[in-house]
């Protein structure tokens, strides 16, 4: 009678497909919970313990780590192994049903402390699929529940799965140790060991784990393959879900992970639109209905084709303040179901991804150079040490200082070299992504027109001459805030004083390439 040994966290299918295994004339072998499981479901199950002789250990820590079972899993059928099999009294075992620990669900809770961490690190689990993995020669190895039916259906044909499906099955096995063990590994190199204190330091080696969730039409650019990985295997897109609307493009997700960002760092009702990774405007306002226009207003040309994100759940009134204006997507927290109809039916194209979570900085950023990569913490905004110093003769009134605080905000998440000039709450225009900072500032002028009179102005770094500040003061703008640190800061403030110009120094620099 051929062995098939289950022992599982994940109890999915569990009782179904055990059931069939049985009907195909398999004994069925389970250790601990899951043999408590099936012995409900009224199956017959023998326990581990009986097949080792040796009962479970240290509250179920030691359960499959024995000769009995490793032994039978590892024997490649071969007469010498076969031998000694006989002799130690084991048998051969050809079927291995495990999944493991939730490692990663539980670390994902709040507040979770480093003792139930560490109690959610498999081990017997980890041996057993690996072990099984090793031997598909002669084994089959099944960790994910999804698979249960094609194995239940190549059994059913042919008493056995088929070297190709065994081997699948085992590179699946070995990608979920490996996914495990980074886990791991991640969760054990970052500082959250009682009584350790939060670091920014980045660890000296760096686990990834990555899973395709979706091929993607293409990417950037037609001739280029792409698609979209997770890190936790779950959820679409920035762990959102698609409601509606065609398939998100490689650009699109681009552009709306860069618009979700920003508009995470708003605590009232604020809207983003975003063009090539780009703001083209950004406002708050008493809902988000209200800031769209102020939004849309800031550039409303570039605004066609870009995707937009909100902070606030869209309704009707959202989606018809929209108006004509054609948008690739929309990220939001959540969709009223009236809204979702509404824009399906007006835009059934536009793609609508809900996304639960806001950006909170908590990951890290990696990027791909030539040979390696480029790792850094996100931006979250200023350190908590920050002082906003006034260095001009004039100090700013308070809605001036109302519309820099806002501006800087919003400086923040604009291509470098990044201008914007700002009211108190919504862009007027925006340039970055500028190789001169003064053709930025041109550009924002531009881009604001009439409303740069008596508007203020932000900029991600320093100037690093006056003509930045003259062409704005051309433009009517009245104060800018700015990290200062040139070695021409004196003339910047000089240029500034003499044109009337209040400024804040912030000490911080926002550089987003």
């Amino acid at each position: 009678m051929p062995r098939a040994l289950l022992s599982v966290s994940d109890k999915t299918g569990l009782i179904d497909f055990a059931s069939q295994l049985s009907y195909l004339g398999f004994e069925i072998v389970a250790s601990g919970g899951t043999a408590q499981t099936l012995q409900d479901a009224g199956l017959k199950v023998t326990s581990v313990e009986k097949l080792t002789g040796a009962q479970e250990m240290l509250g179920g820590r030691v359960k499959t780590l024995h000769p009995a079972v490793h032994a039978g899993i590892l024997s490649r059928r071969t007469p010498q192994d076969n031998a000694e099999l006989e002799s130690a009294g084991y048998e051969d075992i050809e079927l291995v049903i495990c999944n493991l620990y939730p490692f990663q669900q539980t670390i994902a809770k709040p507040g979770i402390t480093l003792q139930d961490a560490i109690e959610q690190i498999d081990i017997g689990g980890v041996a057993l699929l690996r072990a099984a993995a090793k031997n598909f020669l002669n084994v089959t190895v099944v960790c994910d529940p999804a698979d249960y039916d094609r194995v239940a259906a190549a059994l059913a044909y042919s008493n056995e799965a088929d070297l190709a499906l065994r081997r699948d099955l085992a590179i699946k096995a070995f990608a979920h140790t490996r996914d495990y063990d980074t886990a791991i590994h991640a969760f054990l190199s970052r500082d959250l060991a009682p009584n350790m204190a939060a670091s920014d330091a980045l660890p000296p080696q760096l686990s990834i784990a990555a899973h395709q969730v979706e091929t993607l039409r293409y990417g950037e650019n037609p001739h280029q393959s792409a698609a979209y990985y997770s890190q936790d295997g779950r959820g679409g897109p920035l762990g959102g879900t698609v409601l509606g609307g065609k398939q998100l493009s490689y650009n699109n997700i681009l552009d709306l992970d860069a618009a979700w960002r920003a508009v995470s760092s708003y605590d009232v009702p604020a809207v983003v639109i975003v063009k090539h990774l780009n703001p083209t405007g950004i406002a708050t306002g008493a809902t988000i209905a209200d800031a769209y226009p102020a939004a849309l207003a800031s550039d409303s040309l570039s605004a066609f084709g870009g995707v937009i994100a909100v902070n606030q759940t869209v309704d009707e009134a959202f989606v018809s303040a929209l108006g004509s204006l054609f948008i690739e997507a929309i990220a939001a927290p959540s969709f009223r179901d009236e809204a979702v109809a509404q824009l399906s039916a007006g835009r059934k194209n536009c793609r609508l991804l809900q996304v639960p979570q806001p950006f909170d900085g908590t990951g890290i950023e990696i990027r791909t150079v030539h040979r390696g990569l480029l790792v850094q913490r996100s931006d979250m905004g200023d350190p908590d040490h920050t002082l906003l110093k006034t260095v001009t003769l004039r100090t700013p009134t308070g809605e001036e200082m109302t519309a820099l605080r806002f501006g800087w905000k919003a400086v923040q998440h604009v291509k470098s070299n990044a201008i914007v000039i700002a009211g108190a709450n919504t862009t007027y225009g925006i340039g970055g992504g500028l190789s001169s900072r003064v053709d930025s500032v041109k550009l924002a002028v531009e881009k604001a027109g009439e409303r740069a009179q008596g508007a203020v102005l932000a900029s991600d770094a320093f100037f690093p001459f006056p003509d930045g500040i003259e062409t704005a003061g051309a433009a009517g703008i009245t104060a800018i805030i700015q990290p200062g640190g040139s070695i021409r800061d004196s003339e910047v403030i000089e240029t500034a004083n003499r044109l009337g110009m209040a400024m804040i120094f912030t000490g911080t620099r926002h550089f987003r390439h």
